[in-house]
């Protein structure tokens, strides 16, 4: 068990409880396809790749034994089309996965085992389910032992398949960017600081130095090139710092960098609302008091009505 990759503040679920249980099905729009057709070579010493060894460097990769590093062959082929879990009964359509997908999950950091597999694929539950799983995986280049640990806690996006995670952050983005109140709650946490023109200037260079950090934390998140689905893109941070996006990115299967994002730039609408109204209260003739800029951002609000 590596204790090392274990998420401290994850929800632990069951792990047959977890492939029994989850079976809503999928989202309303199907992942894109990509055409790259290179993959993320991820390898752990209890998933053997057979194939011809090859040892490039690759600064995503996970050190282990050189006897048990091979190549997969085929990795943009789809392995199974798999129905969503998080989407309106209306909602059929799938979710294709593909064989570098498999590989990453059977990969650290995960290290899914075959029942946990199973359930993430969507396969029926029988008694020698894991047996037909282990046979197909052979059949694609992988060999996956019986009885293997996985080496994740176990979370509700452990469920998911690439496409849907990446789906559900792109939905949740787009919720945050049309639906988040920033107007308002810029308004409501500005008006106490517009009692005078030094305390407003002093509460814009705050903000003006919030919405620096902001643009440097996203510009970097945005650089993550970690693979998923059938994407591999050329990485274009140092190895050290990309390793790290890769973890949680793998963790999350492309779900977590992309809703931070999200997040944030919620955070940044708010920033640049809260300056709109430091400025068109600073533009006023003299000093205002609490009690009076309250009025002016009323008259404000009925003057865009």
């Amino acid at each position: 068990r590596r204790s090392d990759l274990l998420l401290p503040h994850a929800h632990a679920l069951d792990a047959a409880g977890l492939a029994e249980n989850l079976g809503l099905h999928d989202m309303a729009h199907p992942m894109e396809e990509n055409v790259d057709d290179q993959h993320l070579l991820l390898h752990d010493q209890t998933v053997i790749r057979k194939g011809p060894i090859s040892m490039t460097k690759n600064p995503l990769s996970v050190p282990c034994q050189k006897e048990l590093v091979g190549a997969v062959m085929n990795p943009s082929e789809v392995f199974c089309s798999v129905p969503g879990r998080l989407s309106l009964l209306s909602s059929t359509s799938k979710y294709k996965v593909t064989v570098a997908e498999v590989q990453r999950r059977l990969s650290p950091p995960e290290c899914l085992n075959a029942s946990l597999l199973g359930g993430v694929l969507r396969r029926a539950k029988s008694k020698n389910g894991g047996r037909s799983l282990r046979e197909k995986l052979d059949k694609i280049g992988l060999n996956l032992p019986a009885g293997r640990r996985k080496a994740a806690h176990v979370t509700l996006l452990t469920s998911l398949v690439e496409g849907e995670a990446v789906h559900l952050a792109r939905d949740f983005a787009y919720v945050c960017e049309a639906e988040f109140p920033s107007k308002p709650v810029a308004e409501y946490l500005t008006r106490p600081h517009l009692g005078g023109r030094n305390e407003m200037a002093a509460r814009k260079n705050m903000l003006l130095a919030a919405q620096q950090v902001c643009k440097e934390f996203t510009d970097l998140l945005n650089q993550d090139r970690t693979p998923n689905g059938n994407n591999r893109p050329a990485p274009v941070l140092e190895s050290n710092i990309q390793n790290c996006l890769s973890h949680f990115s793998l963790i999350t299967h492309g779900f977590g960098s992309q809703a931070i994002c999200a997040a944030v730039s919620a955070v940044q609408n708010y920033i640049k609302e809260a300056l709109i109204v430091i400025d068109k209260s600073y533009l006023n003739p003299g000093d205002q008091s609490p009690a009076d800029s309250s009025k002016t951002l009323e008259k404000m609000e009925k003057h865009r009505k």
